[in-house]
This record gives C-alpha cells, structure tokens and sequence, in this order.
C-alpha cells in the first residue's frame, strides 16, 4: 500500500511502499504531488536509467542534451565533462530561465552520495509569493528581470578570461515577469542566482532587491533539505521550486542521474 507524508509544511511528499513507479496510479499521484507539492521523494527505490527514463517519460516528454537523455551530476571532473559548469549548482536557481518555456521537471537517482556535504535543497517560490506582504505584490507586480547564464556563473568565478566570458555569453539571455501568473490561476516568482537585473531600475536598487528577494525566498519556512541515500528518487517542479546542491569536495564520490522533462507553459 502506498503512503505520503509531507516533507515540510510548505512543499514537498515523500512516498511509501512504492514497487512500481510505472504503475498508472502511482504516476497520477505523483503528478499531482508535483502540482500542489513541488517536490516528491521514493527512498530506496534502486531504478537503474532504463526505469528512471521511463518514469520519466510517463510525466513528459524527456529532453535529449547533446543526444543523452541520462545526464551525470557530478564536481567531479573524472565523472562529469560539464563538472566545471556544475559548481554554479552551489547556488539557489531555476533550470531553464533562458529559455520562453523552463523544462518542467526534473528527476534525481542517487548511484553514489558524499560522505561529507552533497545535500540538495529545495525551497518553494508559490509559497514566498503567497506569504508576500500586500505592498511587496503590488510593487512586484509590473517588474520584469533579465536573466543569464553570465550571472550564475560569475558567482562561481568572478573574474572570467576573455575566452570563459565569451563562452558563457554564447547563452541567450531572457527577459521575464518577476511574478508569474500562471495558467491555472497560481502565481510564482521568477528568481534565483540567474536573476541579472532588473529590467529600467538602477543597477545598484536592482541588485539589492533581488538579493532582498532570494533570502525571503529560501528562508527556512519555505525549504526542504534532502540528505541522500543511494536508491533514493527525487523529482521537482521546476517551474516553482528553486533548488541548489550543498557543496562537497570535488573528488567525491557522489553521483546523481538526472533526466529533465520538457516544459509546456512559457514564462508570463
């Protein structure tokens, strides 16, 4: 028999007695766990990448980067090719913020976890706008932010060469509505360490607010903190869950298998 509890009181489910995640009732409730709780969690469930990506495939379409659908999460160089790149998962963000339409979803297999650090955390932008001061709404209510890769990755290595400048600037930008309101009625922010600027406010204003933003948040109340075990399944919504892995050494073990779901509804 399948159970669900609450992760914390804001977002989050995890799931009991799961055999099989293809079955059609499991699927729809985690689909709907995904909706209402932004975040799902299976422990133990050991899937290998066959499964994993048809899990996957049973809540969208599964996107291919450079023609793999499984993509190794790792520092580790010895384990990842995009390793370097990684390092800006350090920091609170949304996937997908350059593109009109984010993926959707994204899940997480653990093969190897760090013996020290390597958590992921979670924390729920539906919630921080639902407990928005009145004033805060109406104020972010018309402002729109600019995002980047740029702006992540400066985080990482503040002072880029020439070549990692014109590298990273090889990634569109997007502008978007700092408050999304979305198509079934709900209403998320738009934030994270991609968040550049914001759009006709002064630079130094801009960045105070967005920083203001960021902390209120990922403040505990809207978090979940996931200490991995090997066998664990986790999934988000991406569009309303922001997520940033807790550092660990670059030689570490741990290895998680990420798929991504593509993503249906563009930004406002």
């Amino acid at each position: 028999m399948i159970e669900s509890k609450a992760l914390s009181p804001s977002l989050g489910v995890e799931f009991t007695g799961v055999t099989d995640p293809l079955d059609d009732a499991f699927v729809h409730r985690a689909t709907e766990a995904l909706k209402w709780r932004g975040v799902l969690l299976v422990r133990g469930l050991h899937l290998d990448d066959e499964r994993q990506l048809a899990f996957s495939r049973a809540l969208g379409e599964v996107v291919a980067l450079r023609g793999q659908e499984i993509f190794p999460i790792s520092v580790n160089p010895a384990k990842s090719t995009s390793a370097k790149y990684l390092k800006g998962a350090f920091h609170w963000h949304l996937d997908g913020t350059s593109d009109d339409i984010p993926v959707k979803a994204t899940t997480l297999t653990a093969r190897h976890v760090a013996t020290v650090g390597g958590g992921t955390e979670f924390a729920s932008t539906y919630a921080a706008y639902e407990n928005l001061p009145e004033k805060k709404r109406e104020r972010y209510e018309s402002l729109r932010v600019v995002h980047s890769f740029e702006a992540a990755q400066r985080l990482v290595n503040p002072d880029p060469s020439e070549q990692e400048l014109a590298a990273w600037r090889t990634q569109p930008s997007h502008e978007a509505a700092l408050v999304w309101r979305r198509r079934d009625g709900r209403r998320s922010l738009v934030t994270g360490t991609t968040a550049d600027h914001i759009v006709g406010m002064d630079p130094d204003d801009s960045r105070a607010l967005l920083d203001e933003l960021l902390d209120w948040s990922t403040q505990e109340r809207f978090r979940y903190t996931h200490d991995w075990e090997v066998g664990d399944l986790v999934v988000w919504d991406n569009t309303g869950i922001l997520h940033r892995a807790l550092p660990y050494d670059e030689t570490s073990e741990r290895l998680l298998h990420r798929t991504t779901v593509v993503g249906d509804e563009a930004f406002a």
